[in-house]
């Protein structure tokens, strides 16, 4: 079951099913010649030697004289590895230098849906490593947790971070404002809400349910943004107000401020 999860991965990095399978069987064999990878990967006899030849030019084989027989031996895994993940890393900064200016219309932006939550913090994970001069964030503490450490790093290159965090915030990270009424929140949107906004630029909302079920979206669109950056600025003003005035606010509106967030009527306690 192992050795077939690894084939598996190797075939992930743009290997055949093949080369894959005579890659491991190399490994554990080495050296080895055409017929013992043969009947170690299971690969039929009349295909080996082209599969051998293939890993040959792909430098991933190095053919060897052994007792006066052509053997076979495999580069090292680690050296297979780090060859790869360059390869990968450099064919994607060139794709991400020349994809863009295959467009015709700069001036279109569309909205993706998002319906994955580990999707959801990759892309949140994402947006945050590439920022460059500023961060909003509206997120509970799952998620919080799980963006701490890029939220970390993103400050300590000079990124402003603005969070609102519905909970009690167990680590430090630029300037965090306690959201008052969390649970009155949570039951009314039947999930935790989160909204990222990257740079003005970017931004990517959610509603994440108990299961971790997904309903969201992210996009450039300058009006999907501008109302996340706004929702945002709207909660840090409302959580300033709260911690400045809130027995006040509770004796005029009521518990959970529930006449303030009546958007309907305008009156107060009786």
């Amino acid at each position: 079951m192992v050795v077939n999860k690894i084939i598996q991965q190797i075939v992930a990095l743009g290997f055949t099913e093949y080369e894959a399978r005579a890659y491991v069987a190399l490994i554990k064999i080495q050296p080895a010649t055409a017929y013992e990878i043969s009947r170690e990967s299971g690969i039929p006899s009349s295909k080996i030697y082209e599969i051998i030849a293939r890993l040959v030019e792909k430098n991933i084989f190095l053919a060897v004289i052994e007792q006066d027989k052509n053997k076979y031996v495999p580069v090292p895994p680690d050296e297979f590895v780090d060859r790869r993940k360059s390869y990968f890393d450099d064919t994607l900064k060139a794709l991400k230098a020349s994809l863009p200016g295959l467009r015709k219309n700069e001036g279109v932006s569309f909205i993706w849906n998002v319906y994955e939550y580990e999707y959801l913090m990759d892309k949140a994970r994402r947006m945050i490593q590439g920022v460059e001069q500023e961060v909003m964030v509206s997120l509970w503490p799952e998620e919080f947790e799980g963006l701490i450490s890029v939220l970390q790093k993103a400050e300590s290159t000079g990124v402003k971070i603005a969070v609102v965090h519905f909970g009690i915030p167990e680590k430090k990270i630029g300037q965090i404002f306690q959201h008052p009424i969390e649970d009155t929140l949570y039951e009314e949107k039947g999930g935790r809400g989160f909204t990222l906004v990257c740079d003005g630029k970017t931004a990517l909302v959610a509603t994440i349910s108990t299961d971790l079920h997904v309903e969201g979206a992210w996009s450039h669109n300058m009006g999907f943004v501008t109302l996340a950056e706004d929702y945002i600025k709207h909660d840090i003003y409302i959580t300033k107000i709260v911690k400045r005035f809130d027995p006040h606010l509770k004796k005029k509106f009521g518990k959970n401020y529930k006449h303030l967030r009546d958007i309907y009527e305008d009156r107060e306690e009786t």
